[in-house]
């Protein structure tokens, strides 16, 4: 009997192996995804003509609709996870990439611009205190009445902002196929076979992995 529950056991853990993600293209009854390898620093500055963090993971995504209803895109619909170490990052949008929009929080808190600034998603500091992607410092503090929330825009033509805008997975209602780049964050050196693409929207929930290098 023991030796039939440990055979089970193996056929059972066996099975889950097998059920990998599919590569490089999923699809439902009302989306279909597909990507590109992430691309590599010449072809990044050949895109944008421009060169981007070392941690920056660039891929171009194509979303098809398959039935006769419309799809609604957003940057939040997806989520890059590396499978090395878990490292987990949502989409950044062009302003946070280019630096094009800050938002100072003074005195005591922190100020934030582009992308050295921040890590993922953009956080506000009130006296230790972080709400969004900074999480939760010491509560204990209180903020000083005289805190200002200051917000300024650089209105200079930046190069970088405008192929970004340009370039990227555009944020609408499709009823036909429509490509874009998307920009993660993952710190460290990673492969392509360790990164899943993972799609929770309108169309449902799907997930993919990347095809592994040559």
């Amino acid at each position: 009997m023991k030796c039939l529950l440990l055979f089970c056991v193996s056929l059972a853990v066996l099975s889950a192996a097998d059920k990998k993600l599919p590569i490089d293209e999923t699809s439902n009854d009302l989306l279909d995804i597909s990507v590109s390898a992430p691309l590599d620093k010449d072809q990044i500055k050949q895109e944008l003509g421009s060169d981007l963090s070392a941690d920056i993971v660039v891929i171009r995504l194509t979303a098809r609709p398959v039935s006769d209803k419309p799809v609604q895109l957003s940057l939040d619909d997806f989520l890059l996870i590396s499978g090395k170490d878990g490292q987990r990052s949502e989409p950044f949008a062009p302003g946070q990439l280019a630096g094009s929009d800050s938002l100072a929080v003074s005195p005591g808190g922190m100020r934030r611009g582009g992308l050295g600034d921040h890590p993922n998603r953009p956080s506000i500091g009130f006296g230790g205190i972080g709400i969004g992607g900074g999480g939760v410092g010491n509560s204990g503090a209180t903020p000083t009445p005289d805190v200002k929330v200051e917000e300024s825009r650089d209105d200079k033509e930046n190069p970088l902002l405008a192929a970004l805008n340009a370039k990227i997975l555009p944020e609408k209602e499709i009823t036909e196929p429509t490509s874009g780049l998307l920009f993660f964050q993952i710190v460290g050196k990673v492969k392509p076979k360790d990164l899943e693409l993972h799609y929770k929207g309108p169309a449902g929930k799907m997930a993919l992995r990347f095809k592994p290098e040559k």
